[in-house]
């Protein structure tokens, strides 16, 4: 059922994303503004981002529908990050460089293994076994390792004291240059319908009347970019603080709370997918959620880190972050390898991410 507003036709969904955006984004200022309990803000905020990041993937979605699904896939990788950029920027001039790097890889970690599980799950159980074509996801893995090796390689010249050791802040800005390097060669590809792009959505190509009016598109693309921006830096502001209230560490707020604050809303698509037995779309969706932040969010942030702080983000890890990097980039490829999916699998997947996730419970 559509809701006409100011003549545009919305359905329920994003009529709820678009009013809830509004309405959270405007209460988390106000809560800031009158300085409440920075839990309240801190959560109100999360849920705040979480449906800008909607409202970013539904108007990106609407933007590429014009132009085809290689259009679309890249406009994802450029725009479907917003919310976690501003989040890292934030983050980044408060100085928290370990939760911003938590955050990258739990952003990682989420998609590949717990996304990626819930939807192989559910799926599976109403499905049964899934089908999809293999070789994008096949493509996406091959990137999804390289840009894991440009994580650990500095991680391991740090711990093993190579003779690079001492310039992990060059190393980290030469591996950020060959990774947007590596993303802006894929464009052309995509375009043409390669990995990056998603395949056609039979529903969407029916409902193709549904389409925003482009103004409209415009207005909510850059609202919903200016409301991330406000309501990161708020975010960011109640974050230290909920911290010491709540008596979690920084590594597992960042690794799992903000990691998924930022696009668990969007990434519910996928699921939705994988239960109408879509396989093709939901695997797509998801892994390119991680391909977008290993290949765009990352190395985008390390370079910006040398302008706007005096903290420089580095890709020198944690060496359990390493490890589960290592783990995930292993089991995802070897799972999605052979084109099918099963509910034991996607367990599987969620089982690894509910063990790496409580590692990180005491920092």
């Amino acid at each position: 059922m559509a809701v006409k507003i100011i003549g545009v036709s919305l359905s329920r969904r994003e009529l709820l994303s678009v009013g809830g955006a509004i309405i959270l984004s405007t209460l988390a200022g106000i809560l800031t503004a009158i300085s409440v309990n920075p839990v309240l803000i801190f959560v109100v905020a999360g849920i705040a981002l979480a449906l800008l990041a909607d409202l970013v993937g539904q108007a990106t979605d609407q933007l590429g529908s014009r132009l085809g699904p290689g259009a679309t896939g890249v406009l994802q990788s450029a725009l479907g990050n917003l919310p976690e950029l501003f989040v890292g920027i934030f983050a980044l001039r408060a100085g928290l460089v370990d939760v911003v790097q938590a955050a990258l890889v739990g952003s990682i970690l989420g998609n590949s293994l717990f996304v990626l599980g819930l939807a192989f799950f559910a799926g599976g159980l109403r499905n049964g076994t899934q089908r999809f074509a293999s070789q994008a996801p096949r493509t996406i893995a091959v990137l999804t390792t390289l840009a894991v090796a440009a994580l650990v390689v500095p991680t391991l010249v740090n711990g093993l004291h190579t003779p690079a050791a001492g310039h992990e802040e060059v190393l980290s800005v030469a591996c950020a240059f060959i990774l947007l390097a590596v993303f802006i060669a894929s464009i052309p590809v995509s375009l043409k319908g390669g990995p990056m792009s998603l395949p056609e959505d039979p529903e969407k190509s029916m409902a193709s009347h549904h389409l925003w009016p482009l103004w409209f598109t415009v207005v909510i693309l850059v609202a919903a970019g200016v409301g991330a921006a406000f309501v990161s830096d708020w975010f960011v502001g109640a974050l230290t603080p909920a911290i010491t209230i709540l008596h979690i560490s920084p590594a597992f707020t960042g690794l799992v709370i903000v990691a998924l604050a930022g696009n668990a809303v969007e990434n519910v698509v996928g699921i939705q997918f994988a239960l109408r037995n879509k396989a093709d779309y939901a695997v797509s969706v998801i892994l390119n959620s991680s391909l977008q932040v290993a290949l765009g969010l990352i190395p985008v942030l390390v370079l910006l880190s040398f302008v706007i702080s005096s903290t420089h983000l580095t890709l020198v890890l944690a060496p359990l972050l390493v490890a589960g990097l290592a783990l995930t980039a292993i089991l995802s490829t070897v799972i999605t390898y052979d084109g099918e999916s099963t509910w034991i699998e996607g367990l599987t997947l969620i089982g690894l991410y509910g063990i790496i996730a409580v590692s990180f419970w005491w920092g």
